[in-house]
């Protein structure tokens, strides 16, 4: 059985399970696709590779991940955080630099719900006065 640090982490409705493999060489595999195949744009792959980075761990492992809900930046942000806490289980001494960067701090930013008698959660119908 091979020896991997898990973390989980969540943004929106997206929620990633990470596993960091000891030993590995910099492999980034999410849900069974290699991650520039699964997140098109180079934005999203650099973010999940930035904690990593910080932790100066690029090829000290091998990133599996499994993420479902939300939308491709949602999705990339809870790999992000993942990828962050699977770190710190592994090493609780990069806590202040990733704490620094962002990545351990979840965003709870989410959509706002509608409202009864509004279009969408604040916007109103129309007041005519005559």
């Amino acid at each position: 059985m091979a020896e991997y640090y898990e973390g989980i982490g969540r943004r929106k409705t997206s929620s990633a399970r990470v596993r960091l493999h000891v030993g590995g060489t910099g492999g980034i595999v999410v849900n069974d696709k290699p991650a520039n195949v699964y997140f098109g744009r180079e934005i999203d792959v650099a973010k999940l590779v930035t904690p990593l980075k910080i932790a100066g761990a690029e090829n000290r492992f091998d990133v599996t991940v499994h993420v479902m809900g939300g939308g491709i930046t949602g999705q990339a942000d809870a790999v992000a955080m993942g990828v962050a806490r699977a770190l710190l289980v592994s090493d609780p001494e990069l806590k202040p630099a990733l704490r620094k960067a962002g990545f351990l701090t979840r965003d709870a930013r989410a959509k706002e719900r509608k409202k009864p008698g509004l279009k969408r959660a604040r916007k109103a119908p129309q007041y005519t006065k005559r």
